[in-house]
């Protein structure tokens, strides 16, 4: 198998624009290529797009290349627009199609532009670099804009960040590993920074948007107002206790959320399955019949074994040992007195299951 290749962030572009868009204004001339240092330690070296200059001013994009990770941004214009001011250091903010925060609990505060922490230092170190280099005295104003951002925005999650008008200048490293799951744990914690500085002190969690019609008519519940955890439960747990939720309701699928009775918290298939083994284990406290256990153990998806736990009529308590034993093992991995409630449920069957506490946490919510 090819080994995948690495990217470059939209920090990184960001940065890459503003010090060519400098050598610009300070050689009057049109730059072709720049390179930027990479908090990662990894150079990166681009094309320079779309650029013009002036005596004191001057534009120029950078593609951003996500390499050969399915990154929406991918091939998006990055562009920084850059003037010279007589007084010394960089102010930097963003104009079209980056995003700007209307929500506590990011980095950024309210109504600045959302460009996250290190992208700003790359931009401001880049800049200041040039500045030093042509031995100018004065600072500079540098604009970031990304002329498709708003509509490229509406795939990510900066609408549920609160993140409105574009998308996020993003990056820690400077670099996008391929397919990397770091980027999306990434998100979940700054998702649960914001849950936290809007809604105090309870949260729901739920894999996706898998059941969203039928928890809304069925229990009165708005499954967009949860933090979507993917298949990183545990992960999305541990952050909820740092932040300082006391109440939390999770709510998923049994396709998912019946790997949690065997404490697996990475519920990706590639990690672990054993669906139907842990529905098999758990039926065979409440039958004698062995042909039983062995056809669940045959099924192919859990509707199929469900649907055998209902034609036995050990449906509700198969399900309360397996609710039973998801608790445990979430309240294991939380050790605190958090009061946590899980809710299990299938499009084809509806509720299967509910800790004791559930219902009052779901009227908390409601």
């Amino acid at each position: 198998m090819a080994e995948l290749r690495s990217g470059y962030t939209t920090g990184t572009c960001a940065a890459i624009a503003s010090k060519a868009a400098l050598r610009m204004i300070f050689e009057q001339k049109i730059v072709e290529k720049e390179s930027v240092m990479t908090p990662k330690g990894v150079l990166i070296t681009t094309g320079i797009e779309e650029a013009e200059f002036q005596e004191k001013s001057a534009s120029c994009a950078v593609r951003k290349d996500a390499g050969d990770d399915p990154d929406v941004t991918d091939g998006t214009l990055i562009f920084s627009a850059v003037k010279l001011r007589k007084e010394p250091g960089i102010e930097l903010d963003g104009g079209k199609g980056v995003g700007r925060v209307t929500k506590p609990g990011l980095w950024q505060e309210i109504g600045e532009a959302a460009i996250n922490k290190v992208p700003r230092q790359m931009i401001r170190d880049a800049a200041q670099e040039m500045i030093e280099e042509y031995g100018f005295d004065g600072g500079a104003s540098i604009v970031i804009s990304v002329p498709d951002g708003e509509k490229i925005a509406q795939k990510t999650f900066n609408p549920r960040l609160g993140i409105v008008g574009g998308i996020s200048i993003l990056g820690t490293t400077g670099i996008v590993e391929p397919m990397s799951e770091q980027a999306l744990i990434d998100t979940i914690k700054v998702e649960i920074g914001v849950k936290k500085a809007n809604e105090g002190e309870k949260l729901m969690i739920a894999p996706g948007n898998y059941g969203l019609d039928f928890m809304r008519e069925h229990m009165g519940l708005d499954l967009n107002r949860a933090v979507r955890c993917s298949n990183f439960v545990g992960e999305t747990l541990d952050f909820a206790k740092s932040a300082g939720f006391r109440k939390i309701l999770m709510i998923g699928h049994i396709g998912k959320f019946v790997k949690l009775a065997a404490g697996i918290m990475n519920t990706h298939s590639r990690n672990a399955d054993g669906r139907m083994e842990i529905i098999a284990s758990n039926a065979s406290f409440e039958t004698e019949d062995i042909t039983v256990v062995r056809r669940i153990l045959g099924c192919l998806t859990t509707d199929d074994a469900i649907k055998i736990l209902k034609e036995e009529g050990i449906l509700e308590p198969v399900m309360k040992r397996i609710v039973d034993k998801a608790m445990f093992y979430v309240n294991h991995r939380l050790q605190d007195d958090i009061e946590t409630g899980i809710i299990i449920f299938s499009n084809e069957h509806g509720l299967l299951g509910m800790s004791e506490n559930a219902e009052a946490l779901v009227q908390a919510f409601r």
